[in-house]
């Protein structure tokens, strides 16, 4: 499996080194009912570091999302909600609108972020064939409903049907998913490394899904989260069942930012 993870850090570092990198995010602009202004004013909703003083307004209204540039025809930007949002594109900025329970921002971004300060990569725990580990897939009944808060103190409901059970030095251990789709389940815990040679706020895991009611929890790659690389993500926090009592010293360490 070695080579697996090799592939897969190197997806991590070319995702991560990318002109869509979290790291080239330069603003995060929660919109308010009706016209947002956009553009370089300092009194704009949505502030541009360069360009026209008034670029256009972003109109929410309804749950919809219209960008009305300046000069231009008006059209409706999709958010996060269902997939890939809408970009749109200025010189080398990108913003485009994301959903959060029902909370719209935009979000902004710097294509050109890397030549200034290109990305150097990220350190690893040595590969450790013990956290490979395969885990019970158990169904919950009833479902347990979680309120799940984020970075910006935000709470989301999430419902919880099935949960992973393993053992770990032969202490029994569970973790909850906070999502669950046909391609993959997916986890946020925090581990006694966090905080320390981790992220503090807990790391990502991804699993494929259950087979014969097993699933593979490989935290080899337990990744950090987009707020460890902006303070423009919004990332889940753990919850407190997933606050694990020792360490695991596998997967990605804590990513610190160039002086």
């Amino acid at each position: 499996m070695r080579d697996d993870l090799k592939s897969w850090q190197a997806r991590r570092h070319a995702e991560l080194a990318g002109p869509d990198s979290w790291l080239g995010l330069a603003g995060l602009f929660w919109l308010e009912p009706g016209l947002n202004s956009v553009g370089s004013d300092p009194g704009s909703v949505v502030q541009l570091p360069g360009g026209p003083a008034h670029l256009g307004d972003l109109a929410w209204q309804d749950g919809r999302v219209m960008w009305q540039p300046a000069t231009g025809e008006a059209r409706e930007l999709q958010t996060d909600i269902a997939g890939q949002p809408t970009v749109v594109d200025f010189q080398n900025w990108a913003f485009f609108p994301v959903d959060r329970e029902n909370r719209i921002a935009v979000r902004l971004r710097d294509r050109d972020w890397a030549a200034h300060q290109a990305f150097a990569g990220l350190d690893y725990f040595d590969f450790d064939p013990a956290w490979e580990i395969e885990a019970e897939w158990q169904q919950l009944s009833p479902p347990v409903r979680m309120e799940v808060p984020n970075v910006s103190g935000e709470l989301k409901v999430v419902e919880v049907s099935h949960q992973a059970v393993f053992e770990v030095a032969g202490q029994p251990v569970t973790l909850l998913p906070m999502a669950v789709s046909d391609t993959d389940i997916f986890f946020v815990f925090r581990d006694r490394t966090s905080g320390k040679e981790t992220y503090g706020a807990g790391r990502f895991l991804k699993a494929n899904p259950a087979v014969n009611r097993k699933i593979r929890l490989n935290f080899n790659c337990a990744y950090n989260p987009p707020c460890a690389f902006t303070p423009f993500a919004t990332c889940p926090l753990p919850p407190p069942e997933n606050w694990l009592p020792f360490s695991v010293s596998a997967g990605e360490k804590k990513w610190e930012k160039p002086a």
